[in-house]
């Protein structure tokens, strides 16, 4: 087996298990430890995953979170090709509620709900404030502890009102996308996600490559519970394949 071909397979089990050990891969495709470790640093190398004693883990964010302030001001190129794709499911009907996940990348969706009626909903005041410049929108704010980090509502009140509601679509952002689902580092904020994706007629998942590969601490959707994941052309081959098989269609911008 050719290492190309062999680290592949890495990365697929990396994906399915969330931890691979040195001395199981060995086994596993007849080779030395050596020849393993040397697979693992070269994949370290390119960002594809996170070298621990004994074997590797999938790559982690960094331990600060990110705020939204330092979010939109990168990759904004593809955050804006993303949120073209997107526009291209928002309901025929102009009427028809849409919920919008706070967040960088689905904040870029705003200029393209012009000629809509509504109503939006959205647990980012943010974006609600950007919705206003279409004066025929009815623009819902959801309520609850607004977190300085994300500037989103978290919180019991804010899961419970999603829980009410039934929107036609939802389009969601995340940290950390790979072959199982989608994560966040908050646990308030992954409840809220979870409300979401729950409540959604069509669930779709808004999130640059720069997420792909990385797991946090919260799972709010497992690869099965999204239809959609728009993201650049930069998406790693194994998890755009692992997300295809699991049934999620996968639109690159």
């Amino acid at each position: 087996m050719y290492a190309r071909e062999r680290q592949r397979q890495i990365l697929d089990e990396l994906a399915r298990s969330g931890r691979v050990a040195v001395t199981d891969l060995s086994a596993q495709f007849e080779v030395t430890t050596e020849t393993v470790r040397r697979d693992l640093d070269q994949l370290a190398a390119r960002g594809h995953l996170l070298r621990v004693h004994g074997g590797a883990v999938p790559k982690a964010t960094a331990e600060v979170e990110p705020d939204l302030e330092s979010r939109r001001v990168t990759n904004v190129d593809a955050k804006r090709r993303i949120a073209q794709a997107a526009a291209r499911y928002l309901p025929s009907d102009p009427h028809a509620a849409v919920l919008l996940d706070a967040g960088s990348t689905t904040a870029e969706l705003l200029p393209h709900l012009a000629g809509r009626r509504g109503p939006v909903i959205t647990n980012a005041p943010a974006i609600a404030q950007g919705a206003l410049v279409h004066t025929d929108l009815e623009v819902h704010v959801l309520p609850g502890r607004v977190r300085p980090t994300t500037q989103a509502a978290v919180g019991a009140s804010t899961v419970d009102a999603i829980r009410a509601l039934h929107p036609e679509v939802a389009f969601l952002g995340c940290n950390g996308v790979d072959g199982d689902g989608f994560t966040t580092p908050d646990p308030d904020e992954a409840a809220v996600k979870r409300a979401m994706v729950h409540s959604a007629g069509l669930r779709i998942v808004l999130a640059d490559s720069s997420k792909a590969g990385t797991r946090n601490l919260v799972t709010f959707a497992a690869a099965t519970d999204v239809d959609t994941l728009i993201t650049d052309d930069d998406l790693p081959e194994d998890i755009h394949r692992l997300l295809t098989e699991a049934g999620i269609e996968v639109v690159q911008a």
